[in-house]
C-alpha cells in the first residue's frame, strides 16, 4: 500500500439542508495534489442493528415499507441512535420498541459503514441472545411485521436477492462466521 498522503482539507462548509432525520453540506476542499473541489454529503446520526436470536435458533427479522424504493424490505432489527444516547441503550429500546422483545445477553460485533463516499453514517451491529417475548411499542408511523426465519434460510434470501439491505446482508455474514466458530 502507498505511503501518499490522499487526505482533502475542508477550506469552507455550507449546510444545505437541515431536516428533521439527515443535514446534508456542501464543502469546498483542497485536495492532495493542491487543486480545489466540491464535496457534498449527509450527516447522520448514527444507528444500531441487532442480531436477534431465539432460544429455538431462529432469527427475529422485520418486513417493512422503505419509502425511497418504494417497496417492502427484509431486515433485522435496527433504528437510529439518539443524541447522547449509549449505543448498547439504543440497540436495547430498539430491540423492544420494534419486537417487544428483550435480551440477557448483548455483544458489540462491529462497525460499519454503508455509505461511504456521500455520508458519515455508522450502524453498530449487535448480538443479542436469551430473547423473552413481550408487547412491543411502535414508533407513530411506523408499521413492520416481525417474523422468525432460520438463519439459512435468511441467507437463502441474501443469495436469492429476496434481502438486500447493507446491514443485514453483513450481519448475516457476521452469524455464519460466528455459528461456525470461525470468528468469536
Amino acid at each position: 500500500m502507498s505511503q501518499d498522503d490522499f487526505t482533502e482539507k475542508q477550506i469552507d462548509s455550507e449546510q444545505v439542508f437541515d431536516g428533521r432525520l439527515l443535514k446534508v453540506f456542501k464543502d469546498r476542499v483542497r485536495l492532495s495534489d493542491g487543486h480545489e473541489s466540491t464535496r457534498e454529503y449527509i450527516k447522520h446520526p448514527g444507528a444500531v442493528a441487532i442480531i436477534a436470536l431465539l432460544p429455538n435458533g431462529k432469527l427475529l427479522m422485520e418486513r417493512q415499507h422503505r419509502y425511497p424504493h418504494h417497496r417492502d424490505f427484509i431486515e433485522i432489527p435496527a433504528g437510529k441512535i439518539d443524541p447522547g444516547e449509549d449505543i448498547l441503550n439504543t440497540a436495547k429500546r430498539e430491540l423492544k420498541e420494534e419486537t417487544g422483545y428483550v435480551a440477557q445477553e448483548w455483544r458489540h460485533l462491529t462497525t460499519i459503514h454503508p455509505l461511504i463516499a456521500y455520508s458519515d453514517e455508522i450502524i453498530e451491529i449487535f448480538l443479542a441472545r436469551g430473547l423473552t417475548g413481550g408487547e412491543r411499542k411502535l414508533d407513530p408511523g411506523e408499521f413492520l411485521e416481525v417474523m422468525e426465519v432460520e438463519p439459512g434460510e435468511a441467507l437463502q434470501w441474501v443469495r436469492e436477492g429476496k434481502v438486500s439491505d447493507v446491514k443485514t446482508v453483513i450481519s448475516l455474514f457476521w452469524l455464519e462466521k460466528i455459528s461456525r466458530g470461525e470468528w468469536e
